[in-house]
């Protein structure tokens, strides 16, 4: 009875140290519906976040890394291992539901892949301290590295006019004109080469990433306000597999199968238990793939991790010693 307790009270804790964090969502969110700010708005404030503080908080967390922390080999393995195993029981179900493999590889990527940027990078760092940050870099680069690679090969295979050299260069172009990917690279380079770190250069990283934190999950409420919520059969499933089944996944690999440290296991596994990322919705809008059933699965997702993300944070504290 008296484990109960204390576990209930320790959950209670991280309930709301997540709070905060969700308020700033629902402020986005009350934002765009109330007019104060519009959708345009909402979408200006998502590419400033997208290119400037979250790259600035992105290098200046490479730059300070060992490569070798970031690389590592099993932890790679275990993360794309089990997610890819994610992917592809989504693109099964979808493909029994009798969706073409466009739709599926969408739908595939919103069970895979969660907001690890945005959401998680901010979390993680303020409940575990900075050294997270090197396994949510590994889970953000394996992410948009090659499953942002997968979905984008497998919709352009589809389609009879993208195919050959023109979709591979389509693959390569998005991939290196990502900047989180360039900041991430960029930081790499710095740590490798051991450059200075003027002060002129980290107090503009510091301030810069500050807004990181603020402006993403304001951004991600506002971008809630225009999602729609249509086919909820299908969004609730997808909620379930990324909530639920790719942490389940990630756990079972990192924990089991290649028995990493449990420190940087419990960090992949809560980025595994983050809700479905939003660039995903901006991919189904470009190549018009199923953008109203990604809407719904973002919006379903996001709103049901308030407390499953309270649960799985809890849960893999366990494993570092912090419960």
């Amino acid at each position: 009875m008296r484990f109960d307790s204390i576990r209930g009270a320790f959950l209670a804790h991280i309930f709301f140290q997540l709070v905060p964090f969700f308020l700033i969502i629902g402020c986005g969110y009350a934002a765009v519906v109330s007019r104060l700010i519009t959708d345009e708005g909402i979408k200006y404030l998502t590419r400033f976040v997208f290119y400037f503080p979250l790259s600035a908080m992105l290098f200046d967390f490479s730059s300070k890394l060992p490569v070798s922390t970031l690389f590592d080999g099993d932890a790679a393995i275990a993360y794309v291992g089990a997610t890819l195993v994610v992917f592809l029981i989504a693109t099964v179900v979808a493909r029994m539901r009798g969706c073409d493999m466009q739709e599926s590889a969408i739908e595939a990527q919103c069970c895979a892949v969660g907001n690890t940027g945005f959401l998680g990078l901010p979390i993680l760092i303020m409940l575990f301290g900075v050294q997270a940050a090197a396994p949510v870099l590994l889970v953000l680069t394996m992410d948009l590295v090659v499953f942002g690679t997968l979905v984008v090969a497998v919709i352009t295979a589809g389609r009879s006019r993208m195919s050959g050299p023109s979709a591979l260069w389509t693959i390569l172009r998005g991939l290196f004109s990502n900047p989180m990917i360039i900041a991430i690279v960029l930081g790499l380079c710095w740590s490798v080469w051991d450059l200075p770190r003027p002060v002129m250069l980290v107090s503009y990283l510091e301030i810069m990433g500050a807004a990181a934190t603020p402006c993403a999950l304001f951004a991600i409420g506002g971008s809630l306000a225009e999602q729609i919520a249509e086919r909820l059969s299908v969004a609730v499933w997808i909620s379930l597999a990324k909530l639920v089944l790719h942490p389940l996944a990630v756990a079972c690999a990192t924990l089991y199968v290649f028995a990493l440290d449990p420190f940087p296991a419990a960090v992949m596994i809560a980025c595994a238990a983050m809700p479905t990322a939003g660039n995903i919705y901006m991919l189904a809008r470009h190549y018009n793939v199923a953008p109203q059933r990604v809407s719904a699965s973002i919006l379903v997702s996001t709103a049901s991790s308030v407390l499953s993300l309270t649960l799985a944070i809890g849960l893999v504290s366990g494993i570092t010693g912090m419960s």
